[in-house]
């Protein structure tokens, strides 16, 4: 108590130099045995240029008189009620909060003076004499408790006044978040919910007609600055720009509320809606820029319950209102006291010291003989009944009260069982007890709704969405579109918009279309953007992202994925692979038949001529190079991959080695002619030999084919030769086509040499010349081949034609014209037509042994033997 004395001091010191600055301020006081403070707004805060006067401003109906006069008739009514306080009347102390902190400030120090004078402090003030309006007080009681105030920031600083004292403190409109801690705002409760219920929804109806760029602005002040807060956290989770964010105070200047005008102006057309976490003064200020900036119909406010359905806010101002949606505490409409309001004359309603003041700010008129009768007016007063609306908030204030009386009762019950009255348990009544049973209160409210308290203190939400609209020829009215409570929002749109073409636009760049993506300007918001199409293999990841599909696959019609691409593979139906089979079963028929010729006409010199041994061998390659295209075409497969491998480097290299042993034969007949006598006989020139030195050939080839097989075994892969095509190929690389085929370009390049060098023997030495023929164009294909395959996508379809033009070829120059002899000249098939040239001779040793020689060998007679004619032209 000591500390109490302490603190009361210094406010005692605060009062008096503010009493000797300022006029006495009237207060309403209904005697009781307890009694309940109770601050509210009777008049206007103070204007501008008299805030340090605080001098308040005109007497308010609403938030002022029809408030007082509730506390005081509510009261009447509980302490009619024997249920409630039996044996204990309840009477009140009112003050005038003038919606302004430092006024709601001093009013407060009086109540907590009351709380700490001694009974001599109170005997030697309890006379005083006071102007016009003032009542005398003898003996009042200290308060137990405070109704009000309705402003939030006002009740934050009366709060953190009345916990120094224990006094609890119960509001009816105060709906600051700040306001529900409790480690700060002990003593302090609400009948009304925490701003951020109202702030989500004001999101909700934000986002239900995707305004997704709005303006926002505040009333200076706890109130607007928390619940602004509140909702642009809430907005930017929904994606709900802000295009810009001001503050102003309700009592602000005409130059002030022009300059904000001025700033929201210059964001249309895009940010047509206002979101106005304000106070009904501050809307009615924007309300009149509006007009003075002739800006009827480009805005749309959405405003807080601050605003609500208040006539005062839009009076005057209804065209620059209309379309506005505000959000309304529910509340329901008490009848019980409008029939006790509209009833009040000023000669019989004495209790209340503002009602004159506030009778004849209403009707303009003068009350004669009145002590506060007013000069400034002529007119006679009329009823009450006149231009009456009741005030949207009374529902609150009456539930408020009713909630400080059914603490105390619950205490009386509690402290003093069975006793009816105040026992000494309750003398004096414990702030501390008291506010743990106004925590615990639940009861039925005026409009049916039950009322408790969370651990916050706070009451659960539920609001009613207005619409401010023209209903007639210069008629306007709010009119119920919804409902939001923990369940969400619910709107009937029709009753605002009659089609959905009139709902207004408030967006800072339009939807971007299919396959375009959001690219956020520099140094602008979320909200605005430019429409960027994604590539032609990427797929819209997110609204601002595109993102390329993996190999294999392709963006869906829908652009929200990729799906795999089908994937290719040569086919048995295709143009091309019928072309290549037909063309292979052909040239295998050619060899098969040139195969079955040759086996025919097995002994006959043309083919005894050929080298028999190493023509099989070629006629083998060449069948070998036919059916690789059976192979290269079937659908890849492990077992086909590898046939490929086998069959395209072995192929050529029996062909080919098989030619090279016969040109290189032929190309050491022809050297050891053109000597005279040849010491030595060359090496390797039987059909053993010849044989041996092929097959050889062929072993090189295979080894480096299975080398390849072991580094890089076969196995079925997918190609990609463009971002759309996806190919089934076996894993044939560069090592694994160039060594192969390098071998045979050797064996190639070997042949074309021994083929040139023998290109002038006659015509009738075996087939030298075909085999030049041959090697020439084989030379040619092969080179044309090398660009093609590693040039192209098609290249199984080119190593199928390589493969199989190079096996015609040979079959072609090789064989057809021994074919042709066999088959069609049967006479050029004997043995003078394929034998040696006297042109071209071998002599091996000395001439006696050669002449010996020939005379004992008929087989080297023969081979020498020449007509006549002949030896005398050689000769």
């Amino acid at each position: 108590m000591d500390n109490e004395k302490i603190i009361w001091l210094s406010l005692k010191e605060q009062a008096v130099a503010s009493a000797q600055n300022n006029e006495r301020r009237v207060l309403a006081h209904l005697p009781g045995d307890i009694i309940i403070g109770a601050l509210f707004s009777v008049h206007h805060q103070p204007p501008a240029d008299k805030v340090h006067e605080r001098k308040c401003g005109a007497v308010r109906e609403q938030y002022g008189i029809q408030r007082v006069e509730a506390m005081m008739h509510t009261l009447d009514r509980i302490n009619a009620d024997p249920n409630i306080l039996p044996n204990i009347s309840l009477g009140c102390e009112i003050r005038d909060s003038c919606w302004h902190s430092a006024v709601a400030l001093e009013q407060s120090i009086e109540f907590i003076r009351d709380t700490l004078v001694s009974s001599d402090e109170e005997e030697s003030q309890a006379r005083c004499t006071a102007e016009a309006g003032t009542v005398l007080l003898q003996g009042k009681k200290p308060i137990v408790g405070l109704i009000g105030p309705g402003s939030s920031s006002v009740a934050i600083q009366v709060q953190n006044l009345l916990q120094l004292f224990n006094i609890p403190q119960i509001a009816y409109s105060a709906t600051s978040m700040d306001l529900s801690d409790k480690s700060l705002y002990k003593y302090f409760m609400r009948v009304v919910p925490s701003d951020m219920q109202q702030a989500r929804a004001m999101v909700d109806i934000v986002k239900r007609y995707s305004w997704s760029y709005v303006s926002a602005i505040h009333t200076e002040g706890n109130y607007g600055e928390s619940g602004m807060e509140a909702f642009k956290d809430m907005a930017a989770k929904e994606g709900i720009c802000i295009a810009h964010s001001d503050k102003i105070y309700s009592n602000a200047g005409e130059q002030n509320f022009d300059k904000l005008l001025q700033k929201l102006m210059a964001h249309l057309p895009k940010a047509r809606v206002v979101a106005c976490f304000c106070e009904g003064m501050t809307v009615r200020g924007i309300l009149m820029a509006m007009r003075r900036k002739r800006l009827v119909g480009e805005l749309l406010l959405v405003g807080s319950d601050g605003w609500a359905d208040r006539y005062d806010v839009t009076d005057g101002y209804q065209m620059e209102a209309a379309g506005g949606i505000t959000i309304k505490l529910k509340s329901a409409h008490v009848k019980w006291f409008d029939d006790y309001y509209l009833n009040l004359k000023p000669d019989s309603n004495l209790r209340n010291p503002w009602f004159p003041e506030f009778w004849q700010h209403r009707f303009q008129c003068r009350l004669r003989g009145h002590p506060q009768e007013s000069p400034k007016y002529n007119r006679t007063c009329k009823s009450l009944r006149h231009q009456y609306a009741q005030d949207t908030k009374m529902g609150f204030v009456i539930n408020a009260i009713y909630s400080m009386a059914y603490g105390l009762h619950a205490m009386q019950q509690t402290l003093c069982p069975g006793y009816k009255g105040l026992c000494e348990n309750m003398r004096p009544i414990d702030g501390r007890k008291l506010l743990d049973y106004l925590m615990r209160t639940n009861f039925t409210g005026v409009s049916g709704e039950i009322i408790h308290f969370d651990q916050n203190g706070d009451s659960p939400g539920r609001y009613e969405i207005m619409n401010f609209k023209q209903i007639g020829v210069g008629q306007y009215a709010y009119i119920h579109v919804g409902s939001w409570d923990q369940g969400g929002l619910k709107m009937n749109d029709e009753e605002i918009w009659s089609n959905s073409s009139e709902i207004i636009q408030s967006v800072c760049s339009e939807p971007c279309q299919k396959a375009q993506i959001k690219v956020i300007r520099k140094g602008e918001v979320s909200c605005c953007w430019t429409c960027t199409p994604c590539k032609e293999n990427e797929f819209v990841f997110d609204e601002y992202t595109c993102r390329a599909c993996i190999l294999g696959s392709w963006p869906t019609d829908d652009l929200t994925g990729c799906a795999p691409i089908p994937v290719q593979y040569v086919r048995w139906g295709d143009p091309e692979p019928i072309a290549a089979v037909v063309f292979a079963c052909l040239g295998l028929l050619a060899t098969l038949f040139v195969t079955s010729v040759f086996i025919k006409f097995w002994d006959t010199p043309v083919v005894k001529s050929s080298s028999r041994e190493l023509c099989y061998i070629i006629l083998a390659g060449i069948c070998l190079g036919y059916l690789c295209t059976f192979s290269l075409i079937a659908k890849p497969h492990i077992v086909y991959c590898y046939l490929q491998r086998l069959g395209i480097g072995l192929s050529p290299a029996m062909s080919y080695s098989a030619l090279v042993t016969k040109t290189n034969r032929i190309a050491r007949i022809l050297a050891g002619s053109k000597k005279k006598i040849c010491t030595k006989k060359p090496r390797f020139m039987s059909a053993c030999a010849q044989l041996v030195i092929a097959f050889l050939l062929i072993l090189l080839q295979l080894g480096i084919i299975v080398a390849l097989l072991i580094i890089e075994p076969p196995e079925v892969i997918y190609d990609y030769p463009s971002i759309r095509e996806v190919h089934l190929i076996c894993n044939l690389t560069t090592l694994g086509v160039v060594a192969p085929l390098g071998y045979n370009g050797l064996l190639i390049l070997s042949c074309t040499f021994y083929a040139f060098k023998t290109r002038n023997v006659p015509a009738n030495f075996n087939e030298a010349k075909y085999i030049a023929f041959t090697m020439y164009t084989t030379c040619i294909i092969w080179l044309a081949f090398v660009p093609i395959y590693f040039g192209s996508n098609y290249k199984i379809i080119t190593m199928c034609f390589s493969v199989s033009l190079s096996a015609t070829v040979a079959l072609c120059c090789m064989f057809v014209p021994k074919v042709y002899i066999m088959l069609a000249k049967p006479e050029k098939n004997v043995r003078s037509a394929f034998t040696t040239s006297t042109v071209v001779r071998m002599h091996v040793g000395d001439a006696k042994k050669a002449a010996k020689a020939g005379k004992s060998s008929s087989s080297m007679a023969n081979l020498f033997r020449r007509g006549g004619s002949t030896q005398d032209n050689i000769r």
